[in-house]
């Protein structure tokens, strides 16, 4: 989806009887100002946050957190990285495609920026009474080594299921470790019950002037290497480096094009324009971690709506796919919150089929846990529309899967998963089958058609999670009789004990009929559980809620009914 939108207006750029944002008309809602972005929003329109950080005082200005920026001192810890050209990427697309390289920073995370910049502010009274953060992932390896350079005692609050290589990171760098509660909430909670009892100064991840303009460096940098630059695709997730850098860009150059870039399941910037302000989301996918944030900063979203020109969401493959470009060009391999801008930059070029432009992205980071990239590694293929995956009826006779094989002709096959089915004709063998593409949906939609006019069925799986993320490793048959069954999509914590408590709460009263899990070498897994005579049940629903993890019904999935599901 995308979220078209112009960019802010002033003085100088505003068209003929249009009203430009001035002191005079700031917090008014002009619609020549700007275009929709999803239903009741607008960008650069001045609009205020709703309930935001600000309330109740002058928010700053964009020429403010211009000279924040180019006076931070944040070259005490950061490093100037480069901006570097994709070749690979840049020759297939057409665009001269750029990638800001802040996986070099000393922590491998643009957060150095922000978290050295808010804490180079510290009064020495603040600072005799350090510093605490709650964060599992950049963020705390910002504040612990920015301590270390002030001379600044810091406690990172993480959650106790925080993987050992991140504790590990924290502590190389010169912060305390403290590991408290079952999730990132717990741990927040924690850390502000330290900043309130013993007087330590709260480092927020995003939603802070200092941290803003600090991120905004990486901003000034790009411009400073590139000026003629047409586009910069920056990540979304709290929103300080998507605020940084389009308030440093567009105070700059009001023609450079700034657009922020969200995975879909967790859209918390898309999901606050549509409501005029910030909104806590349900729940938010975990993949992209870095960026996997359930409500944006209040600060963040003033600044977002006012200078970003564009929003737009991209899928978990699709970011798969932006690790695999950057690995083919630059040999980095990013964590998926770090290749998420150049997913959006490529479905942007994409889509508004641009050519001949000069584009930039942030390689935000590069902390990744190495066996997750099994996962990215499945998924990429698909992301980049190189594999489309089918689910077949071919018949339960001899010489059949020759001639299914012969109308797919030269094409690589990369799946194939079949079990013998009923011998007695009636009803055909099912096949679960990944293919080669050269000429991405196209070529799937020519495949698929090409197999209905030979006479099979044929169901297009490219685009089902639960297809890409069990089915494909369930292939096996159908239960022998009928049994109503209810399929649920569980998202687990990958720690001891939680396959225990989801069975001592769901195990134990209804019948488990189906069930797989795979671990992906992520903070989280998926799990398929079916249960029989669910439908309806009041008591199953509330011992769901009642459970703690995100479950989706996906009973109706095409690929759970073509291979899976009671018949």
């Amino acid at each position: 989806m995308s979220h078209e939108a112009s960019r802010p207006v002033s003085e100088e750029n505003a068209p003929a009887g249009q009203v430009p944002n001035t002191e005079e008309n700031a917090g008014t809602e002009t619609t020549a100002a700007a275009t929709t972005a999803g239903a009741g929003t607008t960008f650069g329109a001045g609009a205020t946050a709703g309930a935001d950080s600000t309330a109740g005082t002058e928010a700053i200005s964009g020429a403010e957190y211009l000279k924040k920026i180019v006076s931070a001192p944040v070259y005490r810890v950061a490093t100037n990285t480069p901006l570097e050209n994709m070749e690979t990427l840049s020759k297939r697309i057409g665009n001269e495609v750029l990638v800001k390289r802040e996986d070099l920073q000393p922590v491998h995370s643009f957060k150095i920026r922000g978290a050295f910049n808010r804490m180079s502010q510290l009064t020495d009274d603040e600072r005799a009474r350090g510093v605490v953060a709650a964060s599992a992932g950049n963020h705390a390896q910002g504040v612990a080594l920015s301590g270390t350079e002030l001379g600044v005692r810091t406690v990172i609050v993480m959650p106790e299921v925080t993987p050992s290589i991140k504790i590990d990171a924290v502590r190389s760098f010169g912060g305390e470790v403290l590991l408290h509660g079952a999730n990132f909430d717990e741990a927040k909670a924690k850390a502000m019950e330290l900043s309130e009892v013993e007087g330590m100064v709260w480092v927020a991840p995003f939603d802070d002037e200092a941290v803003i303009a600090g991120q905004g460096t990486a901003g000034l940098e790009i411009f400073q290497s590139r000026p003629d630059v047409d586009r910069v695709f920056v990540q979304v997730g709290g929103g300080g480096l998507a605020a940084g850098v389009s308030v440093l860009l567009k105070e700059l150059d009001p023609n450079i094009q700034v657009i922020g870039v969200e995975p879909e399941e967790s859209a918390c910037l898309t999901h606050a324009l549509a409501a005029g302000h910030p909104v806590a989301l349900d729940h938010v996918s975990l993949f992209a971690e870095g960026v996997a944030v359930k409500q944006i900063g209040s600060e963040t979203f003033r600044v977002c709506r006012e200078y970003l020109d564009d929003v737009i969401t991209v899928s978990s493959d699709e970011i798969s796919a932006a690790i695999k470009d950057i690995f083919d060009d630059t040999r980095a391999i990013a964590e998926p919150a770090g290749a998420v801008a150049l997913a959006g930059l490529k479905r942007y070029a994409a889509t508004h089929q641009v050519e001949g432009e000069t584009l930039a992205h942030v390689l935000s980071g590069a902390n990744v846990n190495f066996h997750s990239l099994r996962y990215v590694s499945e998924r990429a293929e698909i992301g980049e529309g190189g594999e489309g995956i089918f689910g077949v009826s071919i018949p339960e006779r001899e010489g059949a899967f020759l001639e299914f094989c012969k109308i797919l002709g030269h094409r690589a096959v990369t799946e194939f998963s079949y079990r013998v089915g009923q011998r007695d004709g009636e009803k055909p063998a099912r096949i679960f089958v990944g293919v080669k593409l050269k000429n991405g949906e196209d070529e799937r939609k020519a495949i698929a058609e090409d197999l209905r006019e030979a006479g099979y069925g044929v169901v297009d799986l490219s685009d089902d999670d639960v297809a890409k993320e069990h089915v494909r490793y369930m292939i096996g048959g159908t239960p022998g009789q009928h049994v109503d069954e209810t399929a649920y999509s569980f998202e687990f914590p990958e720690n001891p004990g939680a396959l225990l408590h989801f069975l001592e709460v769901l195990g134990t009263r209804w019948n488990i009929t189906g069930f797989h899990y795979r671990s992906f070498g992520m903070d989280h897994g998926r799990v398929l559980a079916a249960f029989e005579d669910v439908s309806g049940d009041a008591e199953f629903q509330e011992h769901l809620q009642q459970l703690g993890y995100h479950a989706t019904d996906v009973t109706d999935s095409p690929a759970y009914d073509f291979f899976i599901s009671a018949e």
